[in-house]
Parts: C-alpha cells; sequence; structure tokens
C-alpha cells in the first residue's frame, strides 16, 4: 500500500505549520533571543526609549500570537489577513527605515514575497481542506 505524502491535506498543514513556526520563532527572536537588532534597525529612524521597547516587544508579541493564532481552527482567512497586513507594514517601515535591506544577501525583505505566496495559499485553501 503506497502512501501519498504530497496529498493537498498535507501541503496545507504543512503550510500553516511553517508559517506558524516562523511567526513563532521571529517573535521569540525578538524578545527573548536578539532584542539588540530590532533596536539597531530602530535607532535608524531615531526611534529609541519606550517607543523602541512598544515596538520591539509589542511586535515580538503580536509575531507569537499570529503564530498561535494559526494553530486554531477560528477564522484563519481573518489571520491571514493580519498576517499579510503586517508583513506589508514591517516591509513598508523597513524600507523606509533602510532601503538598503532590499539588497541585503540574505533577503531579510525580499523573502516577504514567497512567505506572502503561502499565506495566500493558506487563505484560499482553509474552507476546501480544513
Amino acid at each position: 500500500m503506497k502512501v501519498a505524502l504530497l496529498t493537498d491535506i498535507n501541503l496545507y498543514k504543512a503550510a500553516k505549520y511553517s508559517l506558524s513556526f516562523l511567526w513563532i520563532f521571529t517573535g521569540a527572536t525578538s524578545i527573548f533571543f536578539n532584542p539588540e537588532v530590532g533596536y539597531e534597525i530602530l535607532s535608524k529612524s531615531k526611534m529609541t526609549g519606550l517607543f523602541a521597547d512598544i515596538a520591539v516587544y509589542g511586535g515580538g508579541v503580536l509575531d507569537i500570537a499570529l503564530g498561535l493564532w494559526l494553530l486554531t481552527r477560528i477564522k484563519i482567512k481573518l489571520c491571514c489577513l493580519f498576517q499579510i497586513s503586517l508583513i506589508v507594514f514591517y516591509t513598508l517601515l523597513l524600507t523606509l527605515i533602510d532601503g538598503s535591506f532590499w539588497l541585503h544577501p540574505f533577503g531579510p525583505i525580499t523573502k516577504n514575497i514567497p512567505i506572502l505566496i503561502l499565506i495566500f495559499i493558506v487563505m484560499v485553501n482553509e474552507n476546501k481542506i480544513a
């Protein structure tokens, strides 16, 4: 008997769980493992002090919340819309602060394009597969 690993349901789950992992891990990294990077980026826009604290830690909490939300079955399309909105916001903000991130060899901004596509795939298939 052959087991089909690349079924629509398995690909959907892989997309959903990988996005969840991405959000949770980046949020945890921003809060616990390397908040200095966030502060360094924000300082380029002259954002320091309490506003920088709110941006770094609030952004991290928001990222983790989106990752956890994806693990539920509650209004996933709305969750996807929030993800898309937040990625667009982060991308615009980072572009305004330091547009050279578009040309960074590790692609911190350009990676948002395939991530957005993956979110669209989850959003479009939520009612069909879940």
